[in-house]
């Protein structure tokens, strides 16, 4: 991983402003999109985090990562709880500590996931959705960000 990216123990914990925030609950649309579609959809998103200018984040194989992430996706979006059955508790803003996260890093996160939401049907992802799921993107996203630089 890019050292730009890794998170020391000793670096000062950022919050933003005002918190983080309330995220709404995404949609419950598992029934439409079900675990062929979120898989999907989250193989296209990691796609594009790997050619992003953040793709020194992550590391590993991009399935790994995708299908990993797809596990939580499917559980948010209404569907089994895998990651819980897989992983254990998300706990996500602890999980990404290990990693810098700026406001910058999260909007580049952000135009990724947002990029491949531009089209919803290739995953059965109901359109009317889309706006309400990227406001908890939006929302829950904050969570993550640690630092200022």
């Amino acid at each position: 991983m890019n050292d730009n990216f890794t998170r020391k123990p000793t670096d000062p914990l950022f919050v933003p402003e005002g918190g983080p925030g309330a995220a709404n609950p995404p949609p419950k649309v598992f029934e439409e999109t079900g675990e062929a579609g979120i898989r999907a959809m989250l193989l296209d998103f990691y796609k594009e985090l790997y050619q992003s200018e953040i793709a020194g984040m992550f590391q590993g194989k991009l399935e790994v990562s995708a299908e990993r992430s797809a596990l939580f996706f499917i559980g948010l979006l209404g569907g089994p709880p895998l990651y819980h059955q897989t992983h254990g508790n998300p706990r996500m803003r602890m999980r990404h500590l290990p990693f810098k996260i700026t406001p910058e890093f999260r909007g580049q996160w952000l135009q990724c996931f947002f990029k491949v939401l531009e089209d919803p049907k290739p995953y059965n992802f109901p359109e009317e959705q889309v706006p309400q799921f990227k406001d908890f993107l939006d929302s829950f996203s904050m969570w993550m960000v640690n630092s200022q630089d």
